[in-house]
């Protein structure tokens, strides 16, 4: 027999020590050794004196083959229970033995190997060998998969976006292992072309801006303008899904590595010599392709395309939508008016290739010739006639009247009347024609019409407190004066306005003429004081004896007889 015999101090210290290892042990995945086989558990020593019992469909596919004195793995949750047995777990060790493993594979940034198993809300469940992790919808595959079937229970490479061991969540990505062999592959092959080659693809789609080819395992894009030298308005017109088509590399982006591809570049060009083809003012025949709101695009041929401006199209309709001068597919004449192949413009004139109604009307319509028009419309500073090919004239304030004020003429005419009016000027290239109506009677200040001390016949055409207003000359351009009361009568008891009437004629001598004022003053009183002083020179005077009635009398009566 031993002489140790332990105090109670020391045997607590030892327990303290067997029950502080087994707490250190909880929570931990340890060796066990299997003691025992029942029907549905296996009995294991986690050692410490200590038993457990794990189900037997924990092990898997491995319970087939466990035997008495194996060792195996179990996750230790507590030492004992009520029942005095280790509550332990072989899945749950297989859990930590996953996410050991698995946080050593997203640290060196390689996949895993996992099965994707259910359905969740907003992905799927992958069992990675022992731990579970979320496959997001939007992560399964490069482009939306419709049936996941195929993929379900088929053991495959995932990459994992992110591990919370806390929380007991996995993410992971079935796209992110595609797009990276995708990308190798595309490396690979974008490393066997070259810019300029050409090769042979298949249409894989088609958008508004273009469509992409399939190379043989990688796209390129041929984009909308390079498939035609002629103008193309969708994709759709030229290619449809799976066609054949032979395209030129026009451009590999080394970073991005994408591929531009062209059709047209393996025509040739129209544009080469379109200078010698399509001379400045030639006339040629083209069709309608394309109508804007600045103008209309021509196409001269396949691919050769030029542009009539709106300010080209028409020498009378301004500022109209081309659209109501032209029609697509309609063909035209055009004339050219400028080519810069460099920018591969040209620009076109739709009204060039006609006749410019200005020259015409000056060929009929001479300076100095008398034309009918209608009045289209009245403003402040003349009249607006219209003749035939739409074609305004107009009138100046200043050439409708020799004598009204040009404010009082322009009242008389309304839009709609027909007036006679004379060619001023015509100015072909200001597309202006200049006319007049005064000039249609001539001007009556001109020459000698009129001259000062001439004997006029003049008609009251309005009487006031001051003196009458009168008119004379030719009726078609009549000349207005105002005779002052003072100048009605020698005698100043005839000074009287009562003694006229509108519409009543008498003569009267001229004063003055101020031609540049145009304005003629006349007078009764200058007339009568003539008639008396030739009177006298012609019949005698008072000095020689004769009264001032005798020699009237006389010169009366020498009228009378002549």
């Amino acid at each position: 027999m031993s002489d140790y015999n332990p105090s109670r101090d020391d045997f607590a210290a030892l327990l303290d020590e067997s029950l502080h290892g087994r707490d250190m042990l909880e929570g931990q995945v340890v060796h066990g050794l299997v003691v025992g086989l029942e029907k549905d558990f296996v009995i294991v020593d986690v050692g410490l004196k200590t038993e457990g019992r794990v189900s037997l469909k924990e092990f898997g596919s491995d319970a087939a083959n466990l035997k008495t004195g194996d060792t195996v793995e179990v996750y230790l949750e507590r030492v004992e229970n009520a029942m005095g047995e280790a509550v332990i777990s072989r899945e749950k060790a297989r859990r930590e033995e996953a996410w050991t493993r698995l946080e050593a594979i997203f640290n060196r940034g390689e996949p895993v190997m996992g099965t994707i198993v259910g359905r969740v809300k907003g992905g799927f469940t992958v069992d990675m060998d022992g731990a579970s992790g979320f496959l997001p919808g939007s992560q399964v595959d490069i482009r939306p998969v419709r049936d996941i079937a195929p993929l379900m229970g088929k053991e495959q490479p995932f990459a994992i976006l992110k591990m919370d061991r806390p929380r007991g969540n996995i993410v992971v990505s079935r796209r992110a292992i595609l797009e990276e062999a995708r990308a190798e592959q595309r490396t690979e092959l974008v490393g066997q072309l070259a810019e300029g080659e050409i090769r042979d693809g298949v249409v894989k789609n088609i958008t508004d801006y273009g469509a992409f080819v399939d190379l043989g395992g990688i796209d390129g894009l041929l984009h909308v303008t390079d498939m035609s030298w002629k103008r193309v308005s969708h994709p759709s017109q030229v290619l449809n899904v799976g066609d054949s088509v032979r395209v030129q590399i026009i451009k590999i982006n080394p970073d991005t590595q994408r591929i531009s591809l062209g059709m047209k570049q393996l025509q040739s060009d129209p544009w080469d010599g379109v200078e010698s083809k399509y001379p400045v003012g030639g006339k040629f025949t083209g069709r309608i392709t394309n109508i804007t709101d600045y103008g209309a695009f021509v196409e001269l041929e396949s691919g050769v395309e030029g542009l009539v401006h709106v300010s080209e199209m028409s020498w009378t309709k301004k500022n109209v939508h081309p659209g109501k001068i032209v029609s697509t597919s309609q063909e035209v004449e055009v004339v050219v008016l400028e080519v810069d192949a460099s920018k591969r413009r040209v620009s076109l004139g739709l009204k060039q290739a006609q006749n410019n109604p200005w020259d015409d009307f000056l060929s009929k319509h001479p300076i100095g010739s008398v034309i009918e028009g209608e009045v289209k419309n009245a403003t402040e500073f003349g009249l607006f006639v219209g003749f035939e090919n739409d074609i305004d004239g107009m009138v100046h304030l200043s050439d409708l009247d020799w004598n009204v004020a040009g404010e009082e003429a322009i009242a008389k005419y309304k839009k709609g009347d027909v007036v006679k009016t004379k060619v001023l000027d015509v100015d072909v290239e200001k597309e202006r024609i200049s006319l007049g109506i005064k000039q249609l009677g001539g001007d009556p200040m001109s020459g000698d019409t009129f001259r000062k001390g001439q004997t006029v016949t003049v008609t009251v055409t309005e009487v006031t407190s001051g003196g009458i207003e009168v008119k004379f000359g030719e009726e078609d351009a009549p000349v207005s004066a105002f005779i002052r009361k003072s100048d009605l009568s020698r005698d100043r008891n005839e000074q009287r306005v009562e003694r006229f009437a509108v519409g009543d004629r008498v003569d009267a001598q001229i004063t003055n003429v101020d031609k540049a004022a145009r304005k003629v003053s006349v007078s009764i009183k200058a007339l009568e004081m003539a008639d008396e002083k030739q009177a006298i020179e012609q019949y005698g005077s008072q000095d020689s004896g004769a009264s001032l009635g005798d020699i009237l009398g006389a010169a009366l009566r020498g009228t009378s007889k002549e």
